[in-house]
This record gives C-alpha cells, structure tokens and sequence, in this order.
C-alpha cells in the first residue's frame, strides 16, 4: 500500500525540524537556531489516529537571492507538490508574514494539493498579535500551533488526515514496483533501458543525470512491472544544489512505495560505504532487495572471480545476507533475464504466507534439535506461531518469556524457516509475546 506522503515546507528557522520531530515522537532531524541547520532531507513513518503516512522534512526555503527567487520556489516547492498529498506550510508568529512567505502562498495557491497552514511559536505573546496577518495568504485557516511545546499539534494532524482513506495493510498495488537505487553513474538507466528496450531514461556517463525517481510500465511472463530509476545517492558533503537534495527524497520515497529494491554496483568500484548507506534505507524499509553486480563484461576473470566479489559484498553488507547477488552487463544484456526473473522469485517470497500447521512443525522441529536457553534454572518454551503478516513476511511467536530468548536463537529460529522456505531476498520479522500478553 502507498502511504500518503505529507511534507513539511517553509523558510528557514521556522521549526520545521522541531515540529517534524514532534509528529514522529524521537529526535532525528537536527534543531538549531542557525538558519538553514537541516542538511539532509529526512524521512520517517508518522501515525495519527491510526492513518499512517510518510512524513517529510524539507530544508529551508533560503530566498537571500532575490533575482534567483522564483527559480528557487519552483525547483524546491513543485517537488514537494509533486511527490506530496499533503503539504504543511510551516510559518513564523512571531517573525509575522514575511515577503517570502506571500511568494510561497502565492505558489501553492495554484495547486490542486491540500495545503495546511500552520503558525509556529504561538507559546510566545508577540505571535498572537501577528495571527490575524495570516489570513492575507489566502490559503486554509491558519491552525496555531508550537512545535517546541506541541501545543496545537493534535488539531494539524487532525486536518492533515482528515481526507485519508481507510488503509488496509493487506492492499497494495498490481504492480510489481521494482526500484533501481545506487550511487550516481553505476548503469541504474542503462540497465532499465536494457530491460525496456528503449531509450526511456536519459543515459550520460556524467554522475547525476537522473534527478528524479522515472516510473516505466513493463511485462514479464504476464506480471505487469513499475520499474523505478532514481538519483544516484551522493555522499552528504557532495549533495550541494537544492535540486538534487530534493532528489534525494524522491529516492528515499521511490525505496518506501517498492516492493523489491535492485542495489545496482559497479563492478570495477566494487562495494562502498555509500553502497552500504543506500541499501540500508531498502533494509530499514523492510524491502525485498537483490544485488546487481554491473559492467561484469568488463571484469578480468578466473574461475574465483565471483566467489571473491560474493565474499567482498557479503562483508561489507552483512545486514543484508539474504539477498541474492547477480552478475551482469547494461551494455551486453548479461544476465538481464536471470535477474528479472530473481525479481519475481524475490516479489512472490515478499508475499508469501505459511500455514499455521505447517509453521508450527517446522518451529517444532528446531526445538527438539536446539533446545531453547535457560537462565537461574528457567528454560525458554515456544507454545505457538503464527504468521501475521506479509510484506514482508512477519510472524508472532508465544513464549513463556521473551527474556530468555536470546538474539542468537532468534535467529537460529529464523534460519530454520528460511531452510524450509529460502525467502530467498527478503527480510522475515520475527516478533515474541509472553503467553497471555495481548
């Protein structure tokens, strides 16, 4: 299922960053007074009332530039637009209504998005002086809100779900979305055109070229496919126009709305931090994920050349074991099929459910041949499992407590079920309850 994706939008130093963290209850953006302090674009799951969304907080629009103002609202806010269902305009009642924000307002406005706007700082006495200026940016009626106290908080995420639908966690969409993620310039466009076989996405071997997350429809053995080329993830210090910050979001949502992720790297480059940063965000999401080793024409080769990259990548993605690993060629078509068709092995274990009984005698199994550990005298005992959920696959298991089940026998028990079922390229989720917990 496609969450709603809510962004957060606004000048500088008007709290979008304490307010972000407020919705989603833990600090994760960086909140300073200096302007400008959010250099990322960061993203988390945020609830309310039991309507989930993905929550996004955006750098400052930074209008210091007059003669280049215009061009800035465009690059940054038709983004947000785009990708967004929900936009909170986050302004400053204390500062009062400012040149920026009319421009801002004057923007949105145009849209057919439901834009929320919100006045931060109403703790402060100056603020409800200025509340009633708000009104002049003709948009919603402005919610006083402080998102350093969270006064107010509970009414904007009020009106920010008021229009989500019900949301079933068992609905998702007919197509298989594969996105292709990476660092810049390691053949993601050139392995999707390949697969198309056409020139859909635009292919330079400048770092960069993609900007935005492109969608393009496919078919493979009657399955109809979304396949989703992103920006090439920079390193932070090397993200520098406002433009490709927005890319990176983009990228981060594209991770968020697949059912598997392509980690595509270059073999000459091999696998690198960045590599291991990039694929985390798809590991984080829960998300169906392979690894395509490219340009494997070009590699100098003996009969261990593979087994050694194998090696190489499963140390320094070791979160990752169970992802299976392809070696192949954008340019040749090497191997494109045995990857497509990975993906859909990968697609259809994503989905996969195990009957109860047959759970239950697999887990039983494990049991008689490795007990579980005991403490002061007290052994671990396994009652019962079941698989709540899919996508991915997730099961709940009854135990008499769950302190004694240490993360290494956890994770004997997940070895055991993916001996009798591979889930070959996806994580499974196993959570424990003591008997009787609801």
């Amino acid at each position: 299922m496609e969450k709603p994706i809510v962004s957060i939008i606004g000048t500088p130093n008007v709290g979008k960053s304490t307010l972000f963290n407020k919705i989603i209850g833990r600090k994760i953006s960086i909140t300073e007074d200096t302007p400008g302090v959010t250099r990322d674009r960061i993203y988390s799951d945020g609830e309310w009332l039991g309507k989930k969304f993905l929550l996004i907080d955006t750098g400052g629009l930074d209008l210091k530039d007059e003669d280049i103002f215009m061009s800035n609202i465009k690059s940054q806010v038709d983004l947000a637009l785009d990708m967004s269902d929900v936009i909170i305009f986050l302004t400053d009642g204390v500062r009062g209504v400012s040149s920026s924000d009319r421009e801002i307002a004057n923007y949105l406005r145009k849209s057919n998005k439901k834009i929320i706007l919100a006045i931060n700082k109403f703790d402060s006495k100056a603020a409800n002086n200025n509340y009633y200026d708000f009104f002049e940016l003709g948009l919603s009626d402005p919610i006083k809100i402080s998102s350093e106290q969270g006064t107010g908080v509970g009414d904007l995420l009020d009106e920010v779900i008021k229009d989500f639908g019900e949301q079933d966690e068992d609905f998702f969409d007919d197509d298989i979305r594969v996105t292709f993620i990476g660092k810049p310039n390691v053949g993601k466009s050139s392995l999707i055109n390949k697969i198309l076989g056409e020139d859909r996405v635009i292919v330079t071997n400048i770092p960069g070229t993609t900007r935005d997350a492109i969608d393009s429809k496919f078919k493979y053995k009657d399955e109809d496919y979304t396949l989703v080329d992103t920006a090439g993830l920079r390193k932070k210090k090397k993200i520098n126009e406002n433009i490709e910050r927005y890319s990176v979001i983009r990228t981060l949502t594209a991770i968020e709305r697949s059912s598997v992720c392509v980690l595509v790297v270059d073999a000459e480059e091999g696998i690198s931090e960045q590599d291991s940063k990039i694929v985390g965000y798809a590991h984080d999401n829960n998300k169906g994920i392979i690894v395509a080793v490219n340009k494997w024409d070009i590699i100098e080769k003996d009969n261990k050349t593979i087994k050694k990259f194998e090696k190489s990548i499963r140390e320094r993605l070791p979160f990752i074991n169970y992802a299976p690993i392809i070696f192949i060629s954008a340019l040749t078509g090497q191997r494109i099929d045995k990857l497509l068709e990975t993906i859909l092995i990968v697609n259809n274990n994503y989905n996969h459910r195990i009957k109860t009984g047959v759970l239950n005698d697999i887990l039983n199994k494990a049991v008689l041949i490795n007990q579980p550990p005991s403490d002061k005298g007290r052994r671990g005992k396994l009652y019962y499992a079941s698989q709540v959920s899919v996508r991915p696959p997730k099961f709940l298991l009854s135990v008499n407590d769950k302190e004694l089940f240490h993360f290494s026998y956890v994770r004997y028990l997940e070895n055991q079920i993916r001996e009798s079922y591979s889930f070959d390229g996806v994580p499974i989720i196993l959570s424990l309850k003591n008997r009787g917990e609801k």
